[in-house]
């Protein structure tokens, strides 16, 4: 653990998970803009307005965890550090599946 600035912070995994988090979140706020520009206009009313509200928070949400992670995840428990694994795994999963059906919509 290392003491810079009265900050700690530890290289555990709760930590690369903290900076994956963040580094994802930069990459889905880039990504949803990008396909919302892309296919905003064949949306409908509603489907643009969860989509919009999917651009703002879950980025944000996101970015706040992996903050959160990095600088105290050396505080969790290995039971909590596995359960944030396992978070970020589902989320890995549901992106690439996000990916895999909007690449498919759009060859339609």
């Amino acid at each position: 653990m290392l003491t810079f600035a009265k900050v700690n912070f530890g290289l555990n995994l709760a930590g690369l998970i903290g900076i994956i988090y963040v580094l994802l979140a930069i990459v889905c706020f880039i990504l949803t803009v990008a396909w919302l520009a892309q296919r905003g206009t064949r949306l409908t009313g509603w489907a643009v307005a969860l989509y919009i509200i999917q651009v703002v928070f879950t980025p944000i949400i996101m970015f706040l965890c992996g903050i959160g992670l990095f600088f105290k995840g050396w505080r969790l428990d290995p039971i909590l550090q596995i359960e944030q694994f396992l978070l970020l795994l589902l989320i890995v999963y549901f992106t690439i599946k996000d990916i895999i059906i909007n690449a498919a919509y759009r060859n339609r």
